[in-house]
């Protein structure tokens, strides 16, 4: 009886945590939509109760619903309660033009990947300062690491240059940030924090299974310049 009544506990303060986290993230970034936000939360709490980013303070959250022109990109500081970053970010050459229509975790698509990430070290490759994420959705993102996805900047993300040519210039995959912000981003998210991409499909992180979670997070780490 008292382990059953701990369990229930437990369940509602990890309820009551994800609703507050959904709250906070909607007051500090208004434009993000309740369903994005709902996806994001629930697939980082979903992670943590079977083990995986349990100190993660930082959530950054790209809608791949909106146009590349304009910033889709939010990172918050969820034990502060700041909002540090609200950015343009790039997706692959293979998932379209200016709203993206495709995604993939296959390799050689140049396509971007959905699902929660979770970030690990830093290196300095072809692009600069980039960060590695480790993907864990299965069935979106487990490719991640092989596929050499991570999170750098680059001059083709000139959200200028995007409103002359109706697109922001793309990537191989990678969510590519703009040169300027590029490092103090990655310093922010590196080393386990969590990067969700929202986009067709991704609905299914609202509920918590195993099954949808990739759980081979400690994969050996490759460095390579894409």
């Amino acid at each position: 009886m008292r382990l059953m009544s701990g369990l229930i506990l437990g369940l509602l303060f990890s309820a009551q945590a994800k609703t507050d986290d959904a709250v906070l993230i909607g007051h500090l970034a208004p434009k993000l939509h309740p369903e994005v936000i709902s996806e994001a939360v629930s697939a980082m709490k979903c992670a943590q109760s079977n083990g995986v980013g349990q100190s993660a303070s930082r959530l950054g959250i790209i809608d791949y619903t909106i146009p590349s022109r304009q910033r889709r990109l939010w990172v918050i500081d969820l034990t502060n309660r700041e909002l540090l970053f609200e950015e343009h970010v790039a997706h692959g050459q293979g998932s379209g033009g200016d709203i993206p229509n495709a995604f993939s975790d296959r390799e050689g698509s140049h396509q971007t990947s959905l699902g929660l990430f979770l970030t690990q070290s830093t290196y300095q490759g072809g692009n600069g300062y980039s960060l590695r994420l480790q993907g864990l959705s299965k069935g979106f993102n487990e490719s991640a690491m092989r596929r050499f996805i991570v999170m750098h900047g680059a001059p083709y993300v000139d959200p200028v240059a995007a409103g002359i040519h109706g697109l922001l210039g793309r990537s191989w995959g990678c969510p590519t940030v703009r040169d300027e912000i590029a490092e103090s981003m990655i310093d922010t998210l590196k080393l386990g924090q969590f990067i969700y991409a929202y986009g067709p499909g991704t609905h299914q992180h609202l509920i918590c299974t195993k099954e949808n979670l990739w759980l081979a997070h400690k994969a050996p780490v490759k460095v390579a310049s894409i």
